[in-house]
């Protein structure tokens, strides 16, 4: 069973760059979008044998999450069910017979690290969220975290200490995630690769591959033998974002 996340970072946008062939040619059961920067009605985008289900923002033309499918969920929710965090658009769960697939675009802590406060009782929630889940069944859960984790997941640590997404708060709050019973897929069959998902669209960064792994595939503990493959796809353009997989 193959898994694709992708931040499009504006469906629309995307949509342009060959965003069809792309999603033909990945040939996913389940292909998770974020920052779809759509409204309900904006865009007709449907694909032959799959569902689609879609989170909007209250905000017009801000964040947004949307899944495909080729499988019938058994339910669908939206949000995690607390209102001060359920206006963007950024969480899509389906429930499926032996998991839960939970597709994420975590808020930016933004320049100045203005929402840094926000941030972290969004991933307190978040967590709580995830391992209510997990208490019933097995989570996969997938998407744009906005959080390189470890040094190894950017090419500058030392010059993006403390700046959003590299900030010890964050960092600290994806090790307790990941404690609390998940993996970090790609690292778990990757220990040591340098790949990054994510390019600033300053200064030619994805050419000179100056970039950051901010986008994740986590697993409950549950599933890690399942785990077969995990990508970073740096071929495939559209976005500042490439997708990344998951192999089951």
């Amino acid at each position: 069973m193959r898994f694709i996340s992708w931040n499009v970072n504006g469906l629309r946008a995307v949509a342009g760059k060959g965003f069809a062939d792309i999603f033909t040619d990945l040939d996913a059961d389940f292909f998770c979008l974020q920052e779809t920067k759509l409204q309900e009605g904006q865009i007709d985008m449907e694909f032959l044998g799959y569902r689609s289900f879609w989170n909007y923002a209250d905000k017009k033309g801000y964040s947004g999450t949307a899944v495909y499918t080729k499988h019938d969920p058994i339910s669908v929710s939206y949000g995690i069910g607390i209102d001060e965090h359920d206006h963007e658009g950024r969480v899509i769960t389906l429930e499926m017979p032996d998991f839960y697939l939970v597709n994420v675009y975590t808020p930016n802590s933004q320049d100045g690290l203005r929402r840094l406060d926000y941030r972290m009782t969004w991933e307190d929630d978040f967590r709580k969220y995830l391992n209510s889940l997990a208490a019933r069944k097995s989570v996969i859960v997938c998407g744009d975290m906005n959080v390189a984790h470890k040094e190894i997941d950017l090419k500058n640590p030392g010059t993006n200490h403390m700046n959003p997404g590299f900030t010890d708060e964050e960092r600290e709050k994806m090790t307790v995630l990941l404690d609390s019973g998940f993996v970090d897929s790609w690292r778990l069959l990757h220990p040591e690769e340098i790949k990054y998902s994510w390019w600033s669209y300053r200064m030619a960064a994805r050419e000179r591959n100056v970039g950051w792994r901010i986008d994740y595939f986590l697993c409950s503990k549950d599933m890690s033998e399942r785990i077969k493959g995990a990508g970073i796809l740096n071929e495939v353009y559209g976005s500042d974002h490439c997708p990344v997989e998951l192999d089951i």
